[in-house]
């Protein structure tokens, strides 16, 4: 199977040789390294790659200072840092290739954005281009297959996700995930600073697998697992930060019966999701079904929201009395309102709850029968932008 080309791949490409570097962070086997490899530069420009697991560059990059940096560089002109958050001090050396070698690209890939970004805030401040990639998104494999073909692939996405090895090694799916999950992504969670009792991380990643879709309580959660709120906290927040699980907070204008602090939690691939609990099953005669295609839909935003730029801010919206909206897209004070349904004969309408507190709304309903409506990048574009504007 060719490779597929990434959205942001041409985004990337604009910044390079802007005097600035180029941060790539994204999960572990999420194709940061294929994506850089598919960058388009002139014959003429030579690549240096420096892995960050290995002892040999974390010697060579150790207290170097920029005419040490210069002859690293050579006579390469884009050089390449993998798993950069492995290496010490790589804020200061990033920081010297930004200030003194501007003429050299540097590009600098993570898969733990809370190591990486600890140590770089501070020295590449103005000094850096920074983008997230995720599992790939329904508009690069409609762009690398066509849209009818995956639109019949919806059952086996949710199922098993967008990882790049699992889209391209069907029939195998269950047991590379798997090995996906034992390998990488629980090394890279274990290996946090302070992490004291890793298996509770596990049990709690379970629990947070089985309530997607529905508003998380700390408190409920620090009882099961028998450790604090603020440890929960912690490793949620970790979780994060490895780009296993993201938070969606509640949006309000402080009104009495709206909820302010509730947020829910999801997973930024259904595949890790399904894998961690054990369900394989197809998506038809499942019980969460629902929770899966919403948790689906809400991915598929945030990744046009940030390949497209628009950087819009998504909610969910629920009142005390149980009144709710799946997802709320607020940009410049416009509001999107949608509700997200697996069936698409279940009847729904806006709740009055709110349309009697917002005016400066649009509201729509995505079920998995116009679903490729709404994910595709024509319309973050087209909708957001352009209501934006008007």
């Amino acid at each position: 199977m060719t490779q597929i080309t990434r959205q942001i791949t041409k985004e990337i490409q604009n910044d390079c040789f802007k005097g600035k570097v180029i941060l790539l962070l994204g999960a572990r086997q999420i194709g940061k390294s294929t994506l850089i490899k598919m960058l388009s530069f002139s014959k003429e420009i030579e690549t240096l790659w420096l892995d960050g697991e290995n002892a040999d560059v974390h010697l060579l990059l150790q207290n170097a200072n920029s005419e040490r940096l210069k002859q690293i560089a050579g006579n390469h002109k884009v050089i390449v840092i993998d798993e950069a958050q492995k290496i010490n001090a790589i804020g200061s050396v990033l920081k010297l290739f930004a200030d003194y070698h501007k003429e050299i690209q540097v590009i600098a890939s993570g898969s733990s954005s809370f190591e990486l970004r600890n140590s770089l805030n501070e020295p590449l401040t103005g000094r850096k281009f920074e983008f997230n990639l995720y599992p790939l998104s329904f508009q690069e494999m409609v762009n690398h297959t066509n849209l009818l073909l995956e639109i019949r692939q919806l059952p086996q996405r949710l199922r098993y996700g967008y990882y790049p090895e699992i889209v391209t090694s069907q029939g195998n799916e269950e047991r590379l995930l798997k090995f996906l999950s034992e390998s990488y992504l629980y090394k890279d969670i274990f290996l946090f600073k302070g992490v004291k009792k890793p298996e509770k991380i596990l049990e709690l990643l379970k629990l947070l697998a089985w309530q997607i879709g529905s508003e998380v309580n700390y408190n409920e959660l620090s009882k099961t697992l028998k450790i604090d709120n603020q440890t929960i906290e912690s490793y949620v927040n970790m979780l994060e930060q490895a780009f296993v699980i993201y938070k969606l907070n509640a949006y309000n204008t402080n009104q009495r019966k709206e909820l302010k602090k509730s947020k829910k939690i999801y997973f930024n691939d259904l595949g890790i999701r399904n894998s961690l609990i054990n369900d394989f099953r197809p998506i038809e005669i499942r019980n969460d079904s629902g929770a899966i295609f919403e948790n689906f839909v809400i991915n598929e935003f945030r990744k046009q929201n940030e390949y497209q730029q628009v950087y819009a801010n998504l909610y969910f919206w629920r009142t005390t009395d149980q009144k709710e909206i799946d997802l709320v897209i607020e940009k410049d004070g416009m509001l999107h309102a949608f509700e997200i349904k697996w069936n698409p004969n279940k009847k729904t309408v806006l709740t009055k709850s709110f349309s009697n507190i917002y005016s400066n709304y649009t509201f729509d309903i995505i079920n998995s029968n116009n679903f490729f409506e709404f994910i595709s990048a024509d319309f973050l574009i087209k909708k957001l932008k352009t209501l934006i504007t008007q």
